[in-house]
């Protein structure tokens, strides 16, 4: 009889499962502070919309979250290049260039 046993599945996050990626407890610090920022603009703007806000400064606040989502996404990036990319060329993992640049042009849309 065949096995028809599956691997578990990862609801929170299937793309992001195979990998992991050990951090300095200082650099894990850094982003989860941003994240947590982020967070609280979130909620101030879920405020704003249950408070009747004005559009414009609704604009206004969605456009900084924005803002503060690409820095997070620009410092994330960099420790990416500089500890995960290099490591996999110089192992000579060079199918990570491939998926740098997919990464990239999702962040560039």
């Amino acid at each position: 009889m065949k096995d028809t046993k599956k691997e578990p599945e990862c609801k929170e996050m299937p793309c992001c499962c195979q990998r992991k990626t050990a951090r300095e407890a200082e650099e894990k610090k850094k982003l989860m502070n941003r994240l947590n920022r982020i967070e609280g603009q979130i909620r101030g703007i879920q405020k704003m919309l249950e408070n009747d806000a004005y559009c414009n400064d609704i604009l206004v606040q969605s456009s900084a979250v924005s803002a503060a989502m690409n820095a997070f996404n620009k410092e994330l990036l960099s420790s990416h290049i500089h500890s995960c990319v290099v490591r996999d060329i110089q192992e000579g993992k060079t199918e990570v260039v491939d998926e740098l640049m997919k990464t990239l042009q999702k962040l560039m849309k």
